[in-house]
């Protein structure tokens, strides 16, 4: 089914539910997660009213697009709206495979100038607001922001570097398996992801796990990769591959483009 293109910033308030309508996800304080991330956030999920920063680290495309995929792929089951703004690279194809519902997945690949207006408008009517964030941003803006989705009970993540986060992940290692000597193809990326922040999450994490490449991830317990000097033998469970971005075209429902122009 194709998408919708929505055109202008007030549009948005038609797009996604009123702050007051009542909760899609029945009105739980913290949003599921995937199992394998769970014990790097403190709430073992995302707490609405919560900024959750996912830093980019280097090079930019290190694994942190994987990784706000499956940030949003349980919230999205559970029957939350989601919204990434600023990522005109997103792969709603990879989003669809996950089980992220792209009818309820709002796209706004270049918000332009309005960058926090748009941000703003989405806060108040979307659960998880998943956004670029722009070098000219300053701190008062991001405060204001952080401070508007504490109010509305959204969960801001923000995709890059974001000065007072409650929680802040950041693909740190990544290793790619599959090639040998002359042949073979990329297959799975085994990645080290940390957790840093305030407050619960003051004390820093890190679990290593198995992101995109054959569509499976894994933890590897600490202790045991150590011992065996390899990926422990866990039940794989299904993540998001990268994939190229579809413009409102997907089985699985329709993909909502926005643009604030």
């Amino acid at each position: 089914m194709a998408g919708r293109m929505v055109v202008g910033s007030a549009a948005l308030a038609g797009l996604v539910r009123p702050a007051s309508a009542p909760d899609p996800a029945g009105g739980h304080r913290v949003l599921p997660v995937t199992p394998e991330l769970t014990g790097l956030l403190p709430s073992r999920g995302l707490r609405r009213g919560s900024t959750i920063a996912v830093a980019t680290g280097q090079p930019r495309h290190s694994g942190g697009t994987s990784l706000v995929l499956a940030l949003l792929a349980e919230a999205s089951r559970a029957g939350s709206w989601c919204a990434v703004v600023g990522v005109p690279t997103f792969g709603a194809t990879a989003a669809a495979e996950l089980g992220i519902a792209l009818d309820r997945l709002a796209l706004v690949p270049n918000p332009g100038p309005d960058w926090a207006t748009v941000i703003a408008a989405l806060i108040d009517g979307v659960d998880v607001v998943v956004t670029a964030v722009p070098a000219t941003v300053s701190a008062s803006v991001a405060n204001r922001l952080a401070a508007r989705a504490r109010q509305r009970g959204c969960v801001l993540v923000p995709y890059g570097r974001w000065d007072g986060a409650d929680v802040t992940l950041q693909v740190v290692r990544g290793a790619w398996e599959g090639l040998g000597p002359g042949r073979g193809r990329l297959r799975r990326r085994e990645v080290t992801v940390s957790a840093r922040g305030r407050g619960a999450a003051a004390r820093p994490k890190e679990i290593r796990v198995w992101l995109p490449g054959d569509e499976l991830t894994r933890v590897i317990p600490r202790a045991v990769a150590a011992a065996a000097g390899r990926p422990a033998a866990t039940r794989p469970h299904p993540v998001a591959s990268s994939g190229r971005t579809v413009a409102g075209v997907s089985r699985r429902g329709a993909l909502t483009l926005v643009s604030p122009t």
